[in-house]
């Protein structure tokens, strides 16, 4: 019992960092944030809509906006972790999943 509460408890915290490192992507100024767009100080890029986020996908880091509703698939989660192992969270190349873009495109076509 008490490692399925652990793992739950992993997600969470996995879940809050990357819901911390999304929000504070469009509050970045002078275009440090990986070529993301600034809506304005403290605001996010106008391109992205409410309930999404931008993630960066490939070798060639192809732009993805997503719905926060894909980080509660398990399947998501385990590309997130892979991320934080590879790239951590605390860089300036927005978040970057390494994962081949048809290997995601495949996946997130699955959740719709």
């Amino acid at each position: 019992m008490a490692t399925v509460k652990s793992g739950k408890l992993s997600q969470k915290a996995t879940i809050k960092k990357i819901m911390k490192r999304c929000s504070s992507l469009g509050k970045r100024s002078g275009g440090g944030g990986g070529g993301y767009d600034s809506g304005g100080e403290g605001r996010p890029p106008l391109d992205v809509p409410k309930g999404h986020f931008a993630v960066y996908v490939g070798e060639n880091r192809s732009r993805y906006i997503v719905p926060i509703s894909i980080l509660n698939r398990p399947e998501f989660l385990t590309l997130l972790q892979r991320a934080e192992e590879e790239y951590g969270f605390d860089h300036d190349m927005g978040l970057t999943i390494p994962c081949p873009e048809e290997v995601f495109e495949s996946l997130t076509c699955m959740f719709r």
